[in-house]
């Protein structure tokens, strides 16, 4: 499955059940799920809008968002364009990097890398848990390389259709002395018969200045038809920098309601200080490598 950058909030919508699964052996669990994952891979070209935030340490207000369009073609050509941003530019740069990852990691190929697979990870059985009606498998996770695309952690898949619905846990390597932990929860979902990562919450540990935290969640989705027209051409438009809070504003209105999600729960923490900021983001490993490419 794919990939591209804090806080493990509670288990929201998640009922557990104690005990081991008895509707299938782990290793038939296993089988099944990478089946899953390698039929569906999209077959055709397709655009999501995502809109990301970004907070500080104590901040209960984003002091960043951006909004950014995603532009996927198979079998392995991604792009995107930073649509119009907000706030502090640590923002921009944190989501541009992540977004780099992403083309990167398609562009060449290295997805399996990074696959909840065999490979990659040892599992166990843990039990059973409902997910927005939905009964799951849930696995644990240990990776068995200590790399930064691979997470320490639970996975939830699916009982029907044996795809990831959601991942929490610790990323196994951190890229960068700066960073203590980085903790992530993504969310993943079918829209119009592709599996897309929907949500997506990162709240890294960062040494002297706290926790930090990183949003993203989808806000549109559009097929081939819609953006077949525009894929592949230089996109002119001139990146919109608007006031503080505008984005949130102005780009929820249109939001289609099959894709609407309630408000996320946010961690607190201290303000980056801008020189720490700055040499986070040019002098160390890029935040964009905190995020498995899912």
């Amino acid at each position: 499955m794919a990939g591209a950058s804090i806080t493990l909030l509670c288990f929201t919508g998640v009922a557990q059940e104690a005990g081991p699964s008895r509707k299938m052996p782990l290793d038939e669990i296993i089988q099944s799920m990478q089946q899953a994952q390698a039929a569906v891979r999209p077959q055709a070209s397709y655009q999501v809008i995502r809109e990301y935030r970004l907070f500080g340490a104590k901040d209960s207000k984003a002091n960043s968002e951006v909004v950014a369009e995603v532009n996927f073609k198979p079998p392995a050509t991604k792009d995107y364009r930073i649509q119009r941003y907000s706030g502090s530019s640590r923002g921009q740069q944190l989501v541009r990097n992540i977004l780099d990852h992403e083309v990167e990691v398609a562009s060449k190929g290295s997805k399996a890398q990074s696959a909840i697979s065999a490979d990659n990870y040892t599992f166990n059985l843990l039990g059973e848990a409902t997910i927005d009606g939905k009964p799951c498998y849930v696995l644990g996770l240990m990776p068995k390389r200590k790399e930064k695309d691979l997470i320490a952690g639970t996975a939830w898949v699916d009982e029907e259709s044996f795809l990831v619905r959601q991942i929490e846990g610790d990323v196994e390597k951190t890229p960068s002395w700066w960073l203590k932990k980085v903790r992530v929860r993504l969310v993943f979902g079918d829209l119009e018969g592709v599996w897309v990562q929907t949500s997506m919450e990162a709240t890294a540990d960062v040494r002297i200045v706290g926790a930090h935290t990183l949003t993203s969640r989808l806000l549109d989705y559009r097929r081939e038809h819609e953006v077949a027209a525009t894929y592949g051409a230089v996109d002119s438009r001139p990146v919109t920098r608007q006031k503080q809070g505008q984005i949130s504003s102005a780009s929820r209105g249109g939001i289609p309601r099959r894709m609407r999600d309630p408000a996320m729960s946010l961690s607190k923490g201290r303000p980056v200080r801008r020189g720490l900021a700055n040499a986070m983001t040019k002098s160390h490993p890029q935040p964009a490598q905190l995020l498995p490419p899912l």
